[in-house]
């Protein structure tokens, strides 16, 4: 079984950063794609970034503001924000595949508001 924990949501001015953190237990993190993910009121669960060993793809919202990476000694990914707009507002949920089987984290609140 594979637990995922996220952290670094918060409350954010427009224009401002943040840096999202998923903590993963078990040992199959570093062969595993990865991918944070996020849900807005209303609104239907989206991609943000994923990151794979062939590389990253991003959703076109967030292209050149936000960088996905990951750290397989800690068996960490990230998810670094920057120039945040208020329709960035959502539940941030990371999620790890492998092979068939998917896990999926609780979720950290980001809400960018002045």
């Amino acid at each position: 079984q594979v637990q995922l924990v996220e952290s670094g949501g918060g409350l954010v001015q427009p224009g401002g950063s943040l840096r999202l953190s998923c903590a993963a237990s078990g040992s199959i993190f570093s062969s595993s794609a990865m991918g944070w993910y996020r849900q807005a009121p209303g609104k239907q669960r989206e991609l943000v970034a994923r990151i794979t060993s062939g590389g990253t793809n991003y959703a076109d919202s967030v292209r050149g503001r936000f960088t996905i990476s990951r750290d397989n000694a800690k068996n960490t990914m990230y998810l670094q924000m920057n120039s945040l707009k208020p329709e960035d507002t959502a539940v941030y949920l990371c999620k790890l595949s492998s092979g068939f089987v998917s896990f999926w984290g609780q979720g950290t609140q980001v809400t960018v508001s002045s």
